[in-house]
């Protein structure tokens, strides 16, 4: 018998919230009924980040309700697209919003479950990383286990490369093979890219299309100075997110690129943000996915509508066929929310949701803390 759920992403960009509306199976088979993204107004977004950098304990707690108010209105939104109601849906997962990340020792998502539960009468799973932490785990990256059940090749390998505010990649042998799969964080997404739009062009949220890098020179010299950071050299497990790669590295690349290219308009700057995207998931991509097998690189986010970033990646991964996620899936906006929602429907069936290669937990455990109607 399928069931209807909704799960709900608020990722690293701090863009807004992703919800998706999907339906279960039985066997765990999992389809996209609908999709919104409710945007942060721009005043939304600054109270989030400040909050993220400079929150009291009244700030995050008032934030902490705030974000479950924003989750459930596009709880809302999404099941009007569908003409569906809350007493259609058996659960809701909700991932949250990552206030700090610290891998392997504290990984904190605020969004209220409560407000959600309340709202809708429904169950809702959330704080799907903190138990993989006490399990000895980073507590990330978590869509692994999607990406093995639900998106891998019956036949042959594929990689998944999710572009968000971080990137992480996923290597999956063959669908439902999930002790092969491989998984981890890369570094920076749009994150970095969009700092440096954010502040240098400030009608600007995001290089849309990505016109301003392609119009730009990237400072080659700039970003072999920003890859010597010593993420890019740690083995996987490994995750990461905008305490290591976000306001202060984009400040970074700034000045770095401002050094040694003194009159560099904003477009130079933002091509060398994307350069350094696109080479740093490429090096990485060789460096520790298997060398014997190169296929399909299906790549969702934020990123796969930067088309200049997409391009770059072609010509860095040129021995992988680099396709966007909706043209062999759905939307791929839709991918994370959905694979939350997916996650929770292992925890209300006492299945496990971690992939401890990916994670480094010391084993499997079942993810997330469950809010009844």
């Amino acid at each position: 018998m399928s069931v209807l759920a909704v799960g709900l992403m608020s990722g690293t960009s701090a863009d807004g919230v992703d919800a998706a509306l999907v339906r279960i199976e039985e066997s765990g088979e999992l389809s996209l009924v609908a999709f919104v993204f409710l945007a942060y107004a721009a005043s939304e977004r600054v109270r989030l980040l400040d909050a993220i950098e400079r929150g009291t304990p009244r700030e995050l707690a008032t934030v902490d309700v705030w974000l479950g108010e924003r989750f459930a209105d596009a709880v809302e939104r999404v099941l009007a697209e569908a003409g569906a109601k809350a007493k259609d849906l058996k659960f809701i997962a909700c991932h949250g919003h990552t206030f700090w990340h610290e891998p392997g020792k504290a990984s904190l998502q605020l969004g209220n479950p409560a407000v959600l539960a309340e709202r809708f009468g429904v169950t809702v799973v959330s704080d799907f990383r903190s138990r993989d932490v006490a399990a000895g785990g980073q507590g990330a990256p978590l869509v692994p286990i999607a990406d093995a059940c639900l998106f891998g090749h019956p036949q042959k390998g594929r990689a998944l490369l999710n572009l968000g505010g971080m990137a992480n990649v996923t290597w999956v042998p063959r669908l439902g093979d999930v002790d092969g799969t491989i998984a981890f964080d890369t570094g920076p997404g749009m994150a970095v890219i969009d700092c440096v739009v954010r502040k240098l062009v400030p009608d600007l949220e995001y290089d849309v299309g990505g016109v301003l890098a392609a119009s730009g020179r990237a400072v080659e010299e700039a970003v072999r100075v920003l890859l010597s950071d010593p993420f890019f050299g740690l083995p996987p497990p490994k995750s990461t997110g905008r305490e290591r790669f976000g306001t202060a590295f984009a400040e970074r690349l700034i000045a770095e690129v401002s050094e040694r290219l003194p009159d560099a308009a904003p477009e130079d700057m933002v091509a060398t943000a994307v350069e350094l995207t696109a080479r740093s998931v490429a090096d990485q991509i060789e460096r520790w996915l298997p060398r014997g097998e190169r296929s399909e690189l299906l790549v969702s986010g934020g990123g796969a509508k930067n088309r200049w970033l997409m391009e770059r990646l072609a010509q860095r991964l040129a021995q992988w066929e680099v396709v966007r996620f909706e043209d062999v899936f759905f939307d791929g906006d839709a991918k994370e929310a959905a694979a939350f929602a997916f996650l929770g429907w292992l925890t209300l069936h006492g299945r496990p949701g971690n992939v401890p290669r990916a994670t480094g937990a010391r084993g499997p455990r079942v993810l997330g803390r469950i809010t009844p109607a």
